[in-house]
């Protein structure tokens, strides 16, 4: 059933990340206890027209009335300004002008959706929010290839017979704040071992956002390891058992899986069990990775039975733990005879 938002400050007065650190993890944990039921919540509203859109209530901190912004000089047109929170200042931006739509111009009458992506903080301002849905991940698709590459979009959904648009705010992000395309600075040329047990490694990638994958790829293209990528934990999961009972060469040489934890159709947290649930893929290692800042500890590792997490995209953190992996998955491809 569908929770209207009344009172917003009241209603997301539970959710807001300043209450204390032990109340936080036991939310956090509570939204962990999805793991295996493949579910999520929807924060529901508008913008320009009757279209619906949708962002993952896991990445909202909290909704308040539009506060008092101070506008920034030379800014990206649609960042609407600045504004401090408890402590913590942050930009706002018009998601509606940064999609390509009209600016919003009555900011009194908006809403701001706090969220935190890659440990920064962030406002997106709309006309207004709506309502919070439960949906199964498996109701999430992937978005129509007629929608090209040009989109906004990291996946779609219906709710009573209307599409659902969920964003991709990585993307607006990126374009917005910049840092697509930044690798790592380490050199890894000079290490000869590794060099060369990389080349022969083979690396799979699950997440949904075109700029996460992107992210990670120029990582491993840098490191030279052949990886593939899919842009959700069901496709993953599918190549995976395909490799494995065709005994394919990406199989043997698989050295890590990456994935997001918020994917459509299978969230990272079930592609996680489903592998270790498998006979043929439960000795496969896992590194799960999300936008979310700074609310899992070791805990939620042993939980999902994954050996690695990465709280947000950093290429050197990334790379550091990949050369990890690899030095270790190395031992298995000398007793394969895949490399000398």
């Amino acid at each position: 059933m569908p929770i209207l938002i009344q009172g917003k400050n009241e209603f997301w007065k539970s959710r807001s990340m300043s209450t204390a650190r032990n109340n936080m993890l036991q939310e956090v944990d509570a939204r962990t206890n999805l793991v295996g039921h493949n579910r999520l919540e929807l924060l529901l509203f508008r913008l320009s027209g009757k279209q619906r859109y949708g962002i993952n209530v896991f990445k909202v901190r909290e909704v308040i009335n539009c506060p008092e912004i101070t506008r920034l000089p030379h800014a990206n047109e649609a960042v609407v300004g600045i504004t401090k929170l408890r402590g913590n200042t942050f930009m706002i931006i018009d998601i509606q002008h940064a999609m390509g739509m009209e600016p919003l111009t009555n900011h009194s009458e908006c809403s701001v959706i706090v969220s935190e992506y890659n440990r920064k903080m962030q406002g997106f301002l709309i006309p207004h929010v709506e309502l919070i849905v439960n949906k199964n991940w498996e109701e999430i698709q992937a978005p129509p290839k007629v929608a090209g590459n040009d989109n906004y979009l990291t996946a779609v959904t219906r709710i009573d017979d209307e599409l659902i648009e969920i964003i991709d705010v990585e993307k607006i992000l990126m374009e917005i704040c910049g840092g697509e395309y930044a690798t790592t600075e380490q050199d890894f040329s000079d290490d000869i071992n590794f060099a060369e047990a990389a080349k022969q490694c083979h690396i799979l990638v699950a997440d949904d956002s075109v700029v996460a994958r992107k992210q990670i790829k120029r990582v491993l293209d840098k490191m030279e390891i052949p990886c593939t990528l899919c842009n959700d934990g069901k496709a993953a999961l599918d190549q995976l058992i395909t490799w494995a009972d065709k005994e394919a060469e990406e199989f043997d040489r698989l050295a890590l899986v990456i994935s997001d934890v918020e994917m459509p159709e299978m969230d990272g947290y079930t592609l996680t069990s489903e592998i270790r649930n498998n006979h043929k893929l439960k000795h496969l290692t896992i590194l799960l990775h999300t936008s979310l800042s700074g609310v899992f500890d070791s805990s939620l590792l042993e939980k999902v039975k994954a050996d690695g997490f990465l709280a947000k995209f950093d290429a050197d953190e990334l790379s550091t733990i990949v050369k990890e992996k690899i030095e270790n998955f190395s031992k298995l491809l000398k007793d394969r005879g895949l490399i000398s």
